[in-house]
């Protein structure tokens, strides 16, 4: 190490700290080209809807990740919620989408990701690429129970100024002048359940609210503009509510104006899904929970609104009192034939014979069913290689095409999947192709990144499906997710500066289903991966890793456990001594001995340099604005997931710290006896932060920020150590909830920013 340079370049930082403690005058701004780095899908999509009248015309929701709209050109979903503040980020579960059937342009959102919140609806007469709001006192749970049942939201085809909304706790309600003002419909039954709330598991086991609205249009045609000019209303409406064991389907015969429950109908089970056939033939999923929870009875009936009779068309039968062991999801009625049914189950797999869940098809009106995935099929997983790995499961919509019968798509956990030869489904010798129906779809939860100083661009960790290392920004990665072993959450990636190639990470096994360890590392750059060979305590799962300079230090502090390190690539671990649990140990980027922790609410850094043996706390002056002793206090210092209240080492500069803490940042040296940090005054506040490659040779990394500074808040680039700062987002690339910021350190300028449902973003200055 260069020991004249890292004198100078701390020199300068301290100075720089003095010159910005007399205020940044001004923050910059530059503009960014942004990008999604492709992972493809990686969340619940829990609803598709398809426009009747206008082929090509679809949208899709997420449970946290906001709205997409169809590209039929490109054939690839575009996000329209990437406006989205942090401060904003409940819009980004979706609860229901709507479209007005005679005009292609006008789409309606409900938002609302939990329902410790009200929510609001966004409507947009250019296809989504701008909205109106109108904030509502309705709890939402776009990311709750039964976010996968539906549609909530309906446009009534005969006026489209008239829009129906079933809430999870507040009712039913409706907007008469295109969703500017709602008002409940107060003569609509009451459908509360009336739990106690300290009943946990009744609590847990509740429906989902009034979860589908259907109009019986009768005689009004598509493109009637006599109906619409004339301002009339849809006179026959049903409405599901999400009731067991009392009735649950309700309908209107004036218009909305009284309510009564439809008669003969089964109660013993939950709605999930309602569509009406053309023939008036009304279809009805039923489970006992609304799902993605288990589900263990189910079936599928039959109403004809025009005789009144039910009728049970459960494609697989049990016993007249028998519960069926699984649910089933969702129902769809092909527009164009009202006796061709598809229908999805929840937790079928390794019951009645069947290997998995199902997609029953029926083209006589449900009183025969064939079984799609028992028959002659194939994926075609090119689009998201990691889903060779993910199991079947949380088909909770299902749709087929206005314009195309053999055109089908369904749901996943992490996406969906769409064929186009449906109708060869039962036939001898042909087989079914699915192929995922989720490009442009980015709904992962990143936990970690690692950019390394040669090799692959970038190492993620991130929520349910592990990590992913990507050598080329623009495709999936053909490998697909780390694997040996596969994770489900990857919480801690990182590497050994000096020797790019050896890298570490650690999580949880995906679903406890394999006995190894959960931390593994790899010798070629992130390509494939080896676990190590123990852990070191009983139970030891997730937690943050670090590996020394030169990689012969590995350091892992499982969750809620305490510190160890390993020489011997994780065959045998010893405690780390002087650090508390749970701490995040960084490695210096010079020194292969020296490793940093920080408690910022204690006020104390951690130093060790010894490999991790034993760390000297050392006390640090930081002028916190909000203190709390406790760690289980979990949001009062921001998302404990986020880049805040962390110190990371600066390359080049032995002892050389940024601390990102969550009200300030500072610019540290330290070594075993002491530390000394400056604050740089206008920063205020911190939720990700990162380091990427320098402007120039000999200058210092470029610093990358999410926060507030000088008032602003945003994302943020620095040169200079903090002198000054460059604002390089703006209002409509905000992507609501973010956890991570860093640099490229190939690539001067490029940053990724790790969201909570929008996956990986990446951005670079535009092009002049």
């Amino acid at each position: 190490m260069n020991t004249k340079f890292s004198f100078l370049c701390a020199l300068f930082s301290l100075v720089c700290a003095g010159i910005n403690a007399q205020n940044i005058k001004s923050v910059q701004a530059q503009e960014y080209e942004w990008s999604s780095v492709p992972i493809v899908g990686g969340g619940f999509v829990d609803g598709f809807i398809c426009h009747p009248h206008f082929r090509g015309v679809r949208y899709c929701r997420t449970d946290m990740g906001g709205a997409y709209r169809w590209n039929d050109e490109s054939k690839e979903w575009e996000p329209l919620l990437d406006w989205v503040s942090d401060a904003e980020s409940n819009l980004q579960g979706i609860e229901s989408i709507a479209l007005d059937p005679e005009n292609p342009n006008k789409v309606y959102l409900a938002c609302g990701t939990y329902t410790n919140k009200t929510g609001s609806i966004l409507r947009s007469s250019d296809g989504g690429n701008s909205f109106e709001r109108t904030d509502v006192p309705i709890p939402m749970g776009g990311n709750e129970n039964g976010r996968g049942n539906g549609e909530r939201m309906m446009v009534d085809p005969a006026n489209p100024d008239i829009i129906y909304f079933g809430t999870r706790q507040s009712g039913l309600w409706r907007s008469e002048d295109g969703a500017v003002t709602w008002q409940k419909v107060a003569t609509f039954p009451d459908v509360d359940e009336h739990l106690d709330p300290t009943d946990r598991r009744s609590y847990f086991m509740r429906g989902s609210g009034i979860i589908a609205v259907v109009f019986d249009s009768g005689n009004i045609k598509k493109n009637n503009k006599k109906s619409l000019s004339a301002k009339s209303k849809t006179k026959t409406i049903y409405a599901a509510a999400s009731l067991q064991n009392r009735e649950s389907i309700f309908v209107s015969t004036n218009g909305g104006d009284s309510w009564q429950a439809v008669k003969g109908q089964p109660t013993k089970l939950r709605p999930t899904h309602m569509i009406l056939a053309r023939d008036g033939n009304l279809y009805i999923t039923y489970a006992d929970t609304p799902g993605p929870s288990q589900m263990s009875d189910g079936y599928v009936w039959k109403y004809n609104t025009k005789k009144g009779t039910w009728q049970d068309i459960s494609p697989v039968k049990t016993g007249k009192n028998d519960e069926s062991g699984f649910g089933y999801a969702a129902v769809s009625v092909d527009p164009s034939n009202p006796k061709h049914v598809i229908v999805s189950t929840h937790c079928l797999e390794g019951k009645h014979g069947y290997d998995s869940d199902e997609i029953f098809r029926s083209t006589d009106g449900g009183k025969s069913w064939t079984a799609m995935f028992k028959h002659g099929y194939e994926y075609d997983h090119s689009l998201a290689p990691y889903t060779k790995m993910a199991p079947l499961h949380w088909m909770f919509d299902i749709e087929i095409d206005p314009f195309d019968s053999n055109h089908a798509m369904f749901t996943t956990g992490f996406g969906g999947w769409e064929t186009f030869n449906l109708s060869d489904a039962g036939k001898n010798g042909r087989i079914i192709r699915w192929s995922i129906v989720s490009k442009g779809i980015e709904e992962t939860v990143p936990l970690e990144f690692y950019t390394p100083p040669t090799g692959a661009h970038l190492l993620s960790g991130v929520g349910d499906y592990g990590g992913y290392t990507h050598f080329d920004l623009t495709k999936p990665v053909p490998e697909g997710a780390h694997f040996e072993p596969y994770f489900g959450n990857t919480d801690a990636v990182t590497g050994a500066w000096h020797k790019p190639e050896l890298m570490l990470r650690a999580g949880v096994i995906f679903n406890h289903l394999r006995d190894v360890p959960p931390v593994s590392y790899s010798e070629d750059g992130g390509r494939t991966w080896n676990y190590c060979a123990s852990v070191p305590e009983k139970g030891a799962e997730h937690g943050h890793v670090a590996m020394s300079a030169m990689g012969n230090v590995w350091i892992w502090t499982p969750e809620r456990k305490a510190a160890y390190f390993s020489t011997d690539k994780g065959t045998t671990w010893t405690k780390c001594e002087g650090v508390p649990e749970g701490i995040k140990i960084i490695a210096d980027k010079e020194n292969d001995n020296l490793f940093y922790a920080v408690d910022v609410r204690k006020e104390t850094l951690y130093v060790s340099n010894d490999g991790g043996k034993k760390f000297r706390a050392l006390p640090i002056k930081l002028n916190l604005k909000v203190k709390g002793e406790k760690q289980e206090r979990r949001e009062d210092r921001g998302d404990v997931r986020g880049g805040q209240d962390r110190v990371y080492a600066i390359p080049g500069i032995e002892g050389g710290l940024w601390l990102a803490a969550y009200d300030g940042l500072y610019r540290c040296n330290a070594n075993i006896n002491n530390v000394e940090c400056v604050q740089m005054r206008e920063v205020e506040n911190i939720i990700g932060f990162g380091l990427g490659a320098a402007k120039n040779e000999n200058s210092h990394p470029s610093l990358y920020l999410i926060g507030t500074i000088a008032g602003q808040y945003g994302f943020f680039r620095s040169d200079d150590d903090a002198c000054s700062w460059t604002k390089i987002n703006d209002a409509n690339h905000q992507y609501g909830k973010v956890l991570h910021i860093i640099g490229d350190m190939q690539e001067y300028g490029r940053v990724y920013i790790g969201t909570h449902g929008r996956g990986i973003v990446t951005g670079a200055p535009k092009a002049k």
